[in-house]
């Protein structure tokens, strides 16, 4: 059984990777358009629906104007799932963030201190400034205005359902 579902903005531009059940919320209470199934069905004492694969959101979200919030997806996407000591590429589970100055150190959880790393560099740099670790990031990080629009390339395999709704470069 698949139990992710694609979500995308009203203009048709994918979002994020919803759970399955929070998809079929969504469908119930009216706020999404179903565009793509999945052959798995799903039953209820009152109704049958079909796996949603792919919805799209029927109106558009205001944007927030508090700027973007922190988390380990938007620092990967503004890194743009390369590690940002070696330079090379990787998958979602691969990847971890690094604190340029470590949080023992006084250093804070937000985008101006945080890089994306993948573990063998990480684990190298340790509890040290770059300075001490002679490691240092190949762009300096900053607060992002925006991230780029886009299905997260490196989260693994996308559905074939998926296919019609992702730009091609986000498959591969």
């Amino acid at each position: 059984m698949s139990t992710r579902t694609l979500l995308l903005t009203a203009w048709y531009f994918p979002v994020r990777v919803l759970q399955w059940q929070d998809a079929v919320k969504m469908i119930y209470e009216g706020t999404v358009d179903v565009l793509a199934e999945y052959d798995e069905v799903l039953r209820s004492p009152s109704t049958t629906w079909m796996m949603p694969a792919v919805v799209r959101l029927r109106r558009s979200v205001g944007r927030h104007r508090r700027g973007l919030k922190f988390s380990r997806m938007n620092v990967f996407l503004r890194d743009r799932f390369r590690c940002q000591y070696c330079g090379q590429q990787f998958r979602w589970g691969e990847l971890t963030f690094d604190h340029l100055v470590p949080r023992s150190r006084g250093g804070r959880t937000e985008f101006r201190n945080i890089v994306t790393a993948c573990r063998p560099c990480n684990t190298r740099k340790a509890n040290r400034t770059c300075d001490e670790a002679g490691m240092f990031p190949l762009m300096l990080p900053r607060q992002p205005d925006s991230l780029p629009l886009g299905l997260p390339v490196l989260l693994g395999a996308i559905p074939s359902e998926w296919a019609p709704f992702v730009p091609s470069s986000e498959m591969n």
